[in-house]
């Protein structure tokens, strides 16, 4: 199909309305969302050229944060500067993070009733089906060589030994750089080669990066500090601030590969929510246009909610969300910013390239340890009441197992959609919850 284009340099107003659109419509994770934004920016309306586009998509799997949104921020921000970089960006995300509000203060109402309940059965056992699906494409992309595949092997075995998420990424990238000096053809990275176009000075780059660095981590930081002066260290919207930050930072290979990770800290840790409510608050985000990794806003919500003082829940659990999204988005817009200029220079780095490349096979690992533990906690009513901290076997609730293998063999055999495979499971938990 020939390219419709508008104009090859769009107006701010025009940049507005395309990506209110694609904010609407960006359901599917980020293959979905890059897919949708080269159809209606690259294909439809020739705005951006194919190979920066690519170019740009390659820099975004380099930084923190979800990629997708980072790209349309990028797209934004060639199109119209700063400005346009904060209205794609921004318009990439309040859609999805004004619809997961409102699940969340549903889901807040509604339970403890016994069909929310048993309606929740079934979406819970549906995310199984769903991340597993995400870990055989994840894992069918990054696993090219035998060197892939011990490093998504030692990834899932440190993580199963208890070791951190944010140093199994930076062990990943460490070895990842070692051997891309050594035998690149491990890990299959290649450096851009260098091209004929004059490239900016260091030094006026620099500067421009220094400035945006400052600005923008003021930005980041500003509700933090505000906290800190009038609510103190020891609230619990300070403990979800800090937290969402530092994920903000390490959130590298999208949002599966850390959802363990905070799945694990806001259970067992802080306390914010249960498993159970977990898997509910990923089945919620599956459900909402935007990037998957606005689950975030849900636990800081239901934390918030639990712990409302010296609030009432309800603005408590608004202040909860609304600053989780802060902390979650607020980087990227500052990855953007402050990389995009430097983007042709990156690309021609092999140790950058080959660290990369380490840390999405590592995230293969990671994603199946996330896959197994939400296995534990929906399949099992006790899942570490058995021997050595596994599941009492005994305590396998079959519906929820039932369900499950009906979600899985819709996505993999009679391939239906996400949402598809949401609806029948949350109608199937309903009947059997009454089971």
């Amino acid at each position: 199909m020939a390219a419709e284009t508008d104009s090859a340099h769009p107006s701010y107003t025009d940049l507005v309305k395309v990506f209110t659109r694609i904010g609407l419509l960006s359901f599917g994770g980020p293959a979905g969302q890059i897919a949708l934004m080269q159809h209606e920016l690259v294909d439809r309306r020739g705005w951006v050229e194919q190979g920066a586009f690519l170019r740009a998509l390659n820099l975004c799997h380099l930084l923190p944060g979800p990629e997708a949104q980072q790209l349309a921020t990028w797209i934004g921000w060639r199109l119209h500067g700063w400005r346009g970089g904060l209205a794609s960006g921004l318009l990439f995300v309040l859609p999805g993070a004004l619809v997961m509000l409102a699940l969340s203060l549903l889901y807040a109402l509604a339970a403890g009733l016994s069909w929310f309940a048993a309606l929740f059965l079934g979406v819970k056992a549906a995310v199984l089906a769903i991340v597993a699906q995400a870990l055989l494409r994840i894992a069918g992309r990054a696993l090219g060589t035998r060197f892939k595949l011990l490093l998504a092997a030692l990834a899932l075995a440190v993580l199963a030994a208890g070791v951190p998420f944010p140093a199994v990424i930076l062990g990943a990238a460490l070895i990842g750089a070692l051997a891309g000096t050594v035998r690149p053809d491990w890990l299959g990275a290649h450096a851009v080669a260098p091209g004929n176009v004059a490239l900016p000075s260091k030094r006026r780059l620099a500067l421009q990066t220094v400035a945006t660095i400052a600005l923008w981590s003021a930005i980041w930081a500003a509700p933090m500090v505000l906290i800190a002066a009038t609510l103190g260290r020891g609230h619990v919207l300070w403990g979800i601030g800090a937290f969402f930050a530092r994920l903000a930072v390490v959130t590298f290979g999208g949002a599966y590969a850390v959802l363990a990770y905070m799945a694990q800290a806001a259970v067992t840790h802080y306390h914010w929510l249960s498993a159970g409510e977990m898997a509910d608050g990923l089945g919620l985000a599956e459900t909402t246009p935007g990037p998957l990794i606005m689950v975030t806003q849900f636990v800081g919500f239901l934390a918030a909610w639990r712990d409302p003082a010296p609030f009432s829940p309800w603005l408590a659990a608004l202040l909860g969300a609304g600053l989780t999204t802060w902390v979650t988005f607020a980087p990227c817009f500052l990855w953007i910013f402050a990389c995009a200029p430097w983007m042709e220079r990156l690309e021609r780095v092999r140790v950058l390239q080959s660290a990369l490349a380490a840390i999405t096979a590592a995230v293969v690992g990671v994603v199946a340890h996330l896959a197994a533990w939400f296995a534990l906690h929906v399949l099992f009513l006790r899942p570490q009441a058995g021997p050595l901290g596994l599941p009492d076997l005994l305590s396998f609730d079959w519906r929820a197992g039932l369900i499950a293998a009906g979600a899985a063999l819709l996505l993999f055999r009679v391939r239906r959609g996400v949402m598809e495979v949401l609806a029948f499971s949350a109608l199937a938990g309903l009947v059997l919850g009454a089971a």
